[in-house]
């Protein structure tokens, strides 16, 4: 039993372009930390929430119960904490409102560091409704593409039918994610709610195709295919307009080289699938594209291997 520890949590692609809410790939290079400590009491409690600079964080709030790394970490203190209570320091490494899973990276960090507290730790896949319960607070909907990947690390396949069982898909050989990160947010939960409610049989269908494609490309490393079915005909038409730099930075990517390229979750971020060989310069290119518009922005080149959390 350990009375203090720092978990990490990795940044996380929603989506996948191809998989909305049911596909996600955890992203290395960027993620949170969430510092946890045994203390008199019996609720989990936030110390201090701090933000990229390292400063107190300004907008997320230390109420336990309005803070996604604590909603999460109650959750599984409630059924398995065995006495006294537990508070979180909560360092954000993930911009907010930015399509990488920040809400999901501090629910996840929280579940982590909490679950190394307890006399006998759950294994990681178990913890996975507990980090959902800090999800679902922010984005107001049970979908597990940005938690689960962020917690098991890799491509992960998680629809909601099938919760809390996820799938760890194959890892294509020779492929690997660029992520784009514009100075720019997007609010989940808002974007959410903007939604069409009804789609055509033919959408669903092509969708269906879309996605049943790009899991069997991965299988089989099919590079050819990986290009053929990247593709979002229901969700991204929705969304894309949302983020000023989308048409300027996929135009660019597909012209380095780029196998397909999305929107990360609802944006602003945008990623890109591509040869091993060809990553570097996609992700300049990306860059550029959005720079050329007056847009700042920063990007991260990651396998698709990345792991998942850890307690550091």
């Amino acid at each position: 039993m350990s009375e203090f520890v720092t978990a990490y949590a990795p940044a996380s692609i929603g989506n996948l372009g191809v998989g909305f809410d049911m596909l996600g790939l955890a992203l290395s290079g960027v993620g949170d930390r969430v510092h946890a400590r045994r203390i008199d009491g019996d609720r989990v409690k936030i110390a201090e929430v701090r933000g990229l600079d390292g400063q107190i964080h300004p907008y997320l709030s230390t109420n336990a119960d309005q803070n996604t790394a604590s909603i999460a970490a109650q959750a599984l203190w409630d059924e398995h904490g065995d006495h006294g209570a537990v508070a979180l320091k909560v360092h954000k490494g993930v911009p907010l409102q930015s399509g990488m899973g920040s809400s999901a990276s501090s629910a996840v960090a929280g579940v982590v560091a909490v679950n190394a507290l307890l006399d006998s730790p759950l294994e990681m896949e178990a913890l996975l409704p507990y980090a959902l319960e800090g999800e679902k607070y922010a984005s107001g909907g049970l979908h597990a593409d940005n938690v689960a990947p962020s917690l098991l690390g890799g491509l992960i396949l998680c629809p909601q039918v099938l919760l809390p069982g996820v799938i760890r898909l194959p890892i294509p050989d020779g492929v690997t994610a660029v992520l784009l990160h514009p100075d720019l947010q997007v609010n989940t939960a808002q974007s959410r709610r903007r939604l069409a409610k009804g789609y055509s049989m033919q959408q669903w269908l092509d969708q269906q195709g879309l996605l049943a494609g790009f899991v069997a490309a991965c299988a089989s490393s099919d590079i050819a295919l990986i290009g053929k079915t990247l593709r979002d005909v229901v969700i991204e038409p929705q969304r894309s307009g949302n983020v000023a730099c989308f048409d300027t930075v996929t135009a660019a990517a597909g012209k380095a080289g780029a196998l397909g390229c999305s929107l990360s979750g609802s944006g602003p971020s945008i990623f890109a699938l591509c040869r091993d060989n060809d990553a570097r310069n996609i992700a300049s290119a990306m860059e550029q594209a959005c720079r050329i518009l007056g847009i700042g922005c920063q990007s991260w080149v990651s396998p698709m291997t990345a792991p998942g959390a850890y307690v550091e």
